[in-house]
């Protein structure tokens, strides 16, 4: 069975994708004040009312674009993940030698979205969404967030640091270093909103401990 993206894109979220520029802004304020709210009142007391309210819209222009808060939850971690990869891979960036010199980027990207996106520490990449609704072992093929964040480091590594396809042992580490970091950042923010560092240090550590070995294998194309 084909594995099916989560999270690919916020635009594959919405119900009705917005071709013209009014639309697109309509979907921006609607995600904005979901975000906003789930800072005030938490992920359990987001209500499509609320979101209209908060928007200035109508229930039923939120139900054009989201059939229900599940959709529009998935959105919303889209647009996360798409923010986290362009800011820890800037598509102007100039591209080091070594792409283990740039192994801090994704945790300082992480750190600045959980300190200033609003909706960010609830909801990050949508892993609450996976556990909630969608089940990891329920047979869809569908893919985590996790999985959803480790595809997309392994396209930068494609794309900006090497032609070869990563190793078996190189995929290994990078998911495990997915999910041994993220669990580690949710546990910095989770009482914390500038994040405890003790947190945030050790999942820097153990990321570079993991991939350290695997630094000569990217960059031998």
């Amino acid at each position: 069975m084909t594995r099916q993206s989560l999270h690919p894109t916020a635009q594959t979220r919405i119900r009705t994708a917005p071709v013209q520029q009014r639309s697109t802004a309509r979907v921006t304020l609607l995600l904005d004040a979901a975000a906003a709210l789930i800072d005030e009142k938490g992920i359990d007391g987001l209500t499509t009312s609320d979101v209209a309210a908060r928007s200035g819209s109508s229930v039923g222009v939120v139900y054009r674009y989201f059939p229900n808060i599940q959709f529009l939850l998935r959105a919303l971690a889209a647009r996360n993940l798409e923010r986290f990869v362009e800011r820890a891979f800037p598509a102007d960036t100039v591209v080091e030698a070594q792409w283990l010199e740039n192994l801090d980027a994704p945790f300082d990207a992480y750190v600045e979205l959980a300190r200033t996106e609003p909706g960010f520490r609830a909801l990050r990449f949508g892993a609450i969404i996976d556990e909630r609704f969608v089940g990891r072992n329920d047979g869809s093929g569908v893919e985590s967030a996790n999985d959803e964040l480790l595809s997309a480091l392994v396209d930068v590594l494609r794309k900006r640091y090497g032609k070869i396809e990563p190793s078996e042992e190189l995929l290994l580490d990078l998911e495990v270093a997915v999910e041994a970091s993220t669990a580690l950042l949710q546990r910095a923010f989770t009482s914390n909103t500038e994040g405890d560092c003790r947190f945030i240090d050790k999942a820097r550590a153990l990321a570079r401990e993991l991939l350290i070995a695997h630094g000569p294998e990217v960059n031998a194309a």
